[in-house]
C-alpha cells in the first residue's frame, strides 16, 4: 500500500474519527492527540520488462535470415549441381570462388502491402547472395537472388539493382569488399619492411615484420581504384599502441595490391619528410647517406596519451563526481511494448518493425501513427568522410563506410553507458563470412523511454483552461556501429573458436530514432571515436589542428544519407515546397485615423504609412525529377514536405509530413574530386526526391567506394525527369558535419558536438496537436475567480498573491513512488552467438 493510500485509510478510520471528536468536545488532553499516520514502506516497483506487443501480421517481412535459412542457402550453393566451384571462405585464397555475403532480399513493396492487407497469405522469402569469384579468368563480384527459401529454390543473377553496371559482366574484382584481403594486405606491408628494420628502429623506435607483435602498423587510405582496373592505395605507418590512429610517424607508401597473386604486389613509391622516393630501397639509401629530412617522432615510451584511461592529474578531481549520477525509473512499469521475435515495437500510438543488414545496420519499416502508415521505409544508405591534408594519405582519403559493413561492425551496447539502465535490448543478426553462418548479438539495439526534461508544450494563463503542460516523453531506438569514418586500422584474426577480431575503423556512429508524442520522428546521428590523425608539420596547419607534438586532426566532412519512403494516406504523394517571400503591400487602413475629424490634415498621412513590408507564404509542387535535387532554402525560409493532394484534414489542408533540418544540416563541401567523382553524388545536396522503383533500392552500394569513376550505382541516374506529382515518392535526406578538429577531439571526438539530425513532423496530417491527448499532462487554475482587469492592467490581490492552485493531473500523478528494482550488476561479453554453415552455434563470446 502506498503512503498516500495508507494515510487516507487511517484518517478515515473510526478510531481516528473518535479521537478527533473527543478532542473537539474537550474530553482529551493534547497528549491524547491521535498519532500521525505512520508511513508504510512503499511496494517494490514492477520489473522494467516490456509487455508483449501484437504486430499486425504474423511475421516481420524484413526480419534477417535465421541461422537455419542461411545454412539452407549455403548448402544449396555448395551443391556441385549449381556449378559455382565454391571454396569455404575460411580455407580460401584470393584466387578462389567464395561466398562473401548472404542476407535477406526484401520483398517488393506491393507484395508486402498486400501481405498486410491479407495477413493469412504466404509471404515468400528470398536471399541475396554476393560471390567473390576470384577463380574466373576475369575475376568478378556477382550478386544472385536465391529462393524461395521455403520452397523449391532457384537462382538468377541480380543485376537490376545496379543502374550503372551497363555492359560489364559483374562488379570489378578490384572493387570487392573482402575483410580477409585487408588482413593479407597489412601482413604483406609489414613483410616489405623487414629489410629495413634497423632503419625503422633508429627513426621510430619501432618496426614491422607482418606479425601481430609488430610495433609499427599500417593504416590505409581510400579509395583503392578509380574504375576497377587497378587496386592501389597510400598507407601511413603508425605506432602500434592504443589509439594508434593518432600516432603516425610520417612515413607513407603507395602500394599495388591488384590481382589475386601477392607475388605480383609491389611498393611503387615512398614519402618521408615531404620527399618522394621511388622505392623503399631508395629511402633506405638516403637513410644510410644521412640525407633524410630531419623529423621528430612520437616515442613508444611516451605515447600513451591517446588511451581512454581517466587522467590522474589534480585537475581531474571534480566536486561530488564520486557519486553516481541520477537514473530514470519507470515506477509503474515501462510503457512500450516489444515483440522480440518479430522485431516489432509499439508506444503511445506509434508502431514499427525493425530490420537489419550488413551494409548499414538498423532500419525501420511500416512506421505507423494511430494505426496509419506514414513511413514504409527509413534506412541509412551510406556514410561519407572526405579529408584534406598536406600528406599523401590525408589528401587522398575519401571513405564510403558502407563498404566495410556498418551493420557487421555493430557491437553490443554497454549497459548503463550506451543506454540507460532500464533499456530493453534487442538482438541483431548478420552473416559472418569466415564461418559461413550468422552471428547474433543479443545487445545490438536498445529501446528506452526518456524524459527530455522539458515540456512538449506548456502555457501560463489566467483564464480557465489556459495554464498547463504536457510532459516531454520520447521513445529512443538506438544502435551503435563502431565502423566510424575517421581512421581505418585494419587487423583481423580468426581464432580456433571462430571468433573474428576485426578493427577496421575507429569511430562509433550512434544511430538514434526518436519518437515524439506529437507524431514527430527525429533521426539523429552522433559520432565519437578517434580522429584519422595526420603527422603534424607547420605546413599542415592550413588543413587542421595540432593536438600533440607530432599529431594533428585533419579537416574533413561527414555526410550520412538516409532513404525516407513516406506514405501519406497511401502512395500517391507529391512534394510541396513552402517558402516565405518578402512583399510590400498597400493597405486601406493605413490612412490617418484623425483625417475625418480635422479636414486640414493630409488624408494620406498616418502613423505608419499605408505600405506594409512583411512576408507571405508561397506553396508550389515539384512536377518532375529535373527539379528535385535540393538544398535547404536560404535562411531556412521554408521547407519541403511529402503530401497527398487528394487527402485533406478537417480544415481543408492537404495532409503531409515535413522534412525539417535539425542539428548541422550540411552537404559535402568538395565537389569535383576524382576520388569521389560519381560514386556519391547524393552528398552534394541536403535532400532529394525521386519516383520510387524496386530497381533503385539504395543510393549507394558496397562496391562504390573503389569505383568513383565508374560506380555500379550512380545516384544522378535516378533522376531522369520522371514525374513525381501524385506518385510513390521517396526522399533521400542527408545529415553530417564539417569537422574542423581541435585539441578537445583528443583522445576522442564527443557526441554532443559531432551530432546531426533531421525531423519528420506532421504538416496538417492531423486536425490538431495529438500530444494533447496524453494523460501525462496537467491543467491548473487558481481557487480564486478570474482577476478583474483595469485600464492599467490586471488588479493585484496582494492578500491572496500566494493563493494555492488546484490542478488536474488526469489520474497520473508524477509523484507516484515505489522501490525500484535493483539494476543487474554490470557485465559485458558473452552476448554474441556465432553459427557455422550448418546453422549450429559454435561459440558464444
Amino acid at each position: 500500500m502506498e503512503h498516500r493510500e495508507y494515510e487516507a485509510s487511517y484518517t478515515n478510520s473510526s478510531l481516528y474519527k473518535m479521537m478527533k471528536l473527543n478532542k473537539a468536545n474537550g474530553l482529551t488532553s493534547p497528549e491524547d492527540d491521535p498519532p500521525p499516520p505512520i508511513p508504510l514502506a512503499p511496494q517494490q516497483c514492477p520489473a522494467p520488462t516490456a509487455l508483449p506487443a501484437k504486430p499486425p501480421v504474423p511475421s516481420n517481412p524484413w526480419a534477417p535470415l535465421t541461422p537455419g535459412e542461411t545454412s539452407k542457402v549455403h548448402k544449396w550453393l555448395f551443391d556441385p549441381s549449381q556449378g559455382l566451384n565454391l571454396t569455404h571462405a575460411r580455407d580460401a585464397s584470393m584466387s578462389d570462388n567464395t561466398i562473401f555475403h548472404i542476407e535477406l532480399y526484401p520483398p517488393p513493396k506491393n507484395v508486402t502491402i498486400g501481405y498486410f492487407s491479407n495477413p493469412e497469405s504466404k509471404l515468400e522469402r528470398y536471399a541475396r547472395v554476393s560471390l567473390n569469384l576470384g577463380g574466373l579468368v576475369e575475376p568478378l563480384v556477382k550478386d544472385y537472388l536465391v529462393g524461395p527459401l521455403d520452397g523449391e529454390m532457384g537462382m538468377r543473377e541480380l543485376r537490376e539493382i545496379y543502374n550503372a553496371l551497363g555492359e560489364r559482366k559483374g562488379v570489378p574484382y578490384n572493387a570487392r569488399a573482402d575483410n580477409m584481403n585487408l588482413v593479407v594486405m597489412q601482413r604483406w606491408s609489414g613483410q616489405q619492411m623487414v629489410p629495413y628494420a634497423e632503419m625503422c628502429e633508429d627513426l621510430f623506435s619501432a618496426s614491422a615484420t607482418g606479425l601481430p607483435t609488430d610495433t609499427l602498423v599500417a593504416g590505409p587510405s581510400g579509395p583503392w581504384s578509380y574504375d576497377g582496373t587497378f587496386r592501389r592505395l597510400w598507407i601511413t605507418w603508425r605506432l602500434n599502441k592504443a589509439g594508434s590512429y593518432l600516432l603516425p610517424v610520417g612515413l607513407y607508401m603507395y602500394i599495388d595490391i591488384g590481382g589475386t597473386d601477392t607475388n605480383l604486389w609491389s611498393v611503387r613509391k615512398a614519402v618521408y619528410g615531404n620527399t618522394t622516393y621511388p622505392s623503399l630501397a631508395a629511402l633506405h639509401e638516403a637513410y644510410l647517406a644521412h640525407s633524410l629530412p630531419a623529423m621528430s617522432h612520437p616515442h613508444p615510451s611516451n605515447s600513451s596519451w591517446p588511451q581512454r584511461n581517466r587522467p590522474s592529474s589534480s585537475n581531474a578531481n571534480w566536486d561530488l563526481d564520486d557519486r553516481p549520477g541520477p537514473r530514470g525509473v519507470s515506477f509503474k512499469g515501462v510503457r512500450y511494448k516489444v515483440d522480440k521475435e518479430n522485431g516489432y515495437i509499439s508506444w503511445m500510438g506509434w508502431s514499427f518493425f525493425l530490420g537489419f543488414e550488413r551494409d548499414m545496420g538498423l532500419s525501420l519499416w511500416d512506421v505507423r501513427v494511430r494505426g496509419e502508415r506514414v513511413l514504409y521505409q527509413l534506412q541509412p544508405q551510406e556514410a561519407l568522410a572526405q579529408y584534406s591534408g598536406s600528406d599523401p594519405v590525408q589528401s587522398s582519403t575519401a571513405w564510403l563506410d558502407r563498404h566495410f559493413g556498418m551493420g557487421l561492425l555493430t557491437r553490443d551496447l554497454i549497459p548503463n553507458y550506451d543506454c540507460p539502465p532500464e533499456s530493453t535490448f534487442l538482438p541483431i543478426t548478420t552473416y559472418f563470412t569466415e564461418t559461413g553462418g550468422m552471428i547474433i548479438r543479443e545487445r545490438g539495439v536498445c529501446v528506452f523511454e526518456l524524459d527530455t526534461g522539458k515540456p512538449l508544450s506548456r502555457h501560463f494563463g489566467e483564464e480557465e483552461g489556459e495554464f498547463g503542460a504536457v510532459k516531454g516523453w520520447v521513445l529512443v531506438v538506438r544502435a551503435v556501429s563502431t565502423a566510424g569514418n575517421y581512421d581505418y586500422r585494419m587487423y583481423c584474426s580468426l581464432s580456433l573458436a571462430s571468433r573474428l577480431t576485426l578493427t577496421l575503423l575507429l569511430s562509433s556512429l550512434v544511430f538514434d530514432y526518436i519518437f515524439h508524442l506529437d507524431g514527430t520522428l527525429e533521426v539523429r546521428v552522433s559520432a565519437s571515436g578517434y580522429l584519422q590523425g595526420g603527422y603534424w608539420t607547420p605546413e599542415a596547419d592550413a588543413y587542421g589542428g595540432r593536438i600533440r607534438e607530432t599529431s594533428m586532426g585533419s579537416v574533413h566532412d561527414h555526410v550520412i544519407n538516409f532513404k525516407v519512403d513516406l506514405d501519406i494516406a497511401g502512395t500517391k504523394n507529391s512534394v510541396m515546397h513552402t517558402r516565405t517571400v518578402r512583399e510590400e503591400v498597400d493597405v486601406s487602413w493605413g490612412s490617418s485615423p484623425t483625417s475625418e475629424i480635422d479636414p486640414n490634415l493630409d488624408p494620406d498621412l498616418s502613423d505608419w504609412g499605408s505600405t506594409l513590408i512583411q512576408q507571405r507564404i508561397e506553396r508550389t509542387f515539384l512536377t518532375d525529377e529535373s527539379e528535385s535535387r535540393l538544398k535547404h532554402p536560404l535562411n531556412f525560409q521554408g521547407h519541403y514536405a511529402v503530401v497527398n493532394r487528394e487527402e485533406r484534414n478537417k480544415w481543408g489542408n492537404v495532409r503531409g509530413y515535413v522534412v525539417l533540418p535539425g542539428y548541422s544540416p550540411i552537404h559535402n563541401t568538395i565537389v569535383g574530386s576524382k576520388r569521389m567523382q560519381d560514386n556519391a553524388n547524393w552528398a552534394q545536396y541536403n535532400l532529394a526526391f525521386s519516383k520510387r522503383k524496386e530497381t533503385e533500392p539504395s543510393s549507394s552500394t558496397s562496391w562504390n567506394l573503389h569505383l568513383p569513376g565508374a560506380p555500379v550505382v550512380d545516384f544522378d541516374k535516378f533522376f531522369n525527369d520522371e514525374g513525381i506529382d501524385g506518385e510513390d515518392v521517396v526522399g533521400w535526406v542527408n545529415v553530417g558535419m564539417h569537422h574542423l578538429p581541435h585539441a578537445e577531439d583528443s583522445p576522442n571526438t564527443k557526441t554532443n558536438i559531432a551530432t546531426s539530425s533531421f525531423l519528420l513532423t506532421p504538416l496538417n496530417f492531423f486536425d490538431s496537436d495529438i500530444s494533447m491527448e496524453s494523460m501525462n499532462a496537467i491543467i491548473l487554475r487558481t481557487r480564486l475567480p478570474a482577476r478583474a482587469s483595469t485600464a492599467q492592467g490586471y488588479a493585484v490581490d496582494v492578500a491572496n498573491a500566494n493563493q494555492e492552485y488546484i490542478y488536474d493531473d488526469y489520474g497520473v500523478p508524477q509523484d507516484h513512488t515505489c522501490l525500484p528494482v535493483p539494476p543487474p550488476p554490470f557485465g559485458y561479453g558473452g552476448t554474441m552467438r556465432v553459427y557455422d554453415d550448418e546453422g549450429k552455434e559454435i561459440a558464444r563470446v
